[in-house]
């Protein structure tokens, strides 16, 4: 089945991202609306299609039921979908990452009021009070005691990524956005969650799809994003590519970029741009990379 979501904006709301990744994470198809909150209508307006939602995200569910809690959705697609991992099989640990998620969906208020998710900017010299710092330490309690109780040997809280994994990954963007200190171990954590790739795909389209809204701005020095730095690569004004299709919709090329000497096409600007962002987020053009190389003459 093919869901119908409905997002807000990828820069800032945090509570899209985490639903995006259960969707994106765990390839569950789904037809998406985007929700525009710099839109004068306001977002309740924008939902009418999924009310009663007032919020993002909203998920209508195969009967025609409106889901517009993180959770909730979680739940739901763990609950029809039960064997892509989106909670951890063993009852032990499914157990402690229910109860992560849980945590992240109520909790951590002072984090999320004064750091508000914005992907566009990374700050320097951000001042914290000792509310957001008691949540600081809150998270590297409960993310060290997850890793130790399941035993995790992988980058994520509960073994293999899971639901209470893309529940926390608008937490290490506020982490590293607003550059606040965390543990060693926590700081691992913040990072394996910059370098996945889902998750650079989502801010490469903020980035190449987003509009800049005052209210997210902090006035704080700013600095590099903290993630790993996309390759070099431009827009290029060409006629020819070395692919004739997009690698994302398979339409013919309209638009081009060069990157390491080479040209490649794509069929409209969002895919340019959201490839200019971040080359290396997207497996399929790595795969257009790959095999247009392998079937180059050498």
């Amino acid at each position: 089945m093919t869901y119908e979501i409905a997002l807000g904006n990828r820069a800032y709301s945090s509570w899209s991202l985490r639903a995006w990744l259960l969707f994106e994470r765990f390839d569950v198809p789904r037809q998406t609306t985007w929700v525009d909150f710099g839109d004068p209508k306001g977002t309740e307006t924008q939902l009418i299609d999924f009310a009663p939602a007032r919020t993002v995200p909203a998920m209508r569910t195969e009967t025609g039921a409106v889901l517009s809690e993180s959770l909730a959705i979680a739940e739901h697609l763990a609950e029809q979908h039960p064997h892509i991992g989106i909670w951890p099989s063993d009852p032990f640990i499914r157990a402690i990452a229910r109860n992560l998620a849980a945590e992240m969906h109520s909790g951590f208020t002072a984090l999320r009021t004064d750091c508000p998710m914005n992907l566009y900017v990374a700050y320097e010299g951000v001042d914290i009070t000792r509310a957001v710092q008691d949540d600081l330490h809150r998270l590297e309690r409960i993310w060290q005691e997850a890793r130790d109780a399941t035993q995790s040997d992988t980058l994520w809280l509960c073994g293999p990524y899971s639901a209470a994994d893309a529940f926390f990954a608008p937490v290490a963007a506020r982490i590293a956005g607003y550059g606040l200190e965390v543990s060693y171990g926590a700081r691992s954590y913040v990072d394996a969650h910059l370098s996945d790739r889902a998750f650079r795909r989502w801010r490469a389209m903020a980035i190449a799809n987003g509009k800049l809204l005052k209210r997210y701005e902090r006035d704080y020095a700013t600095r590099a994003w903290p993630g790993p730095t996309p390759r070099p690569a431009r827009a290029v004004d060409a006629t020819q590519s070395e692919n004739m299709r997009c690698p994302y919709s398979g339409d013919p090329v309209t638009h081009f970029l060069e990157m390491d000497g080479r040209v490649f096409g794509f069929c409209n600007a969002f895919c340019l741009d959201k490839t200019l962002a971040d080359p290396d987020a997207w497996p399929d053009f790595i795969a257009l990379l790959d095999n247009v190389t392998a079937a180059s003459p050498r």
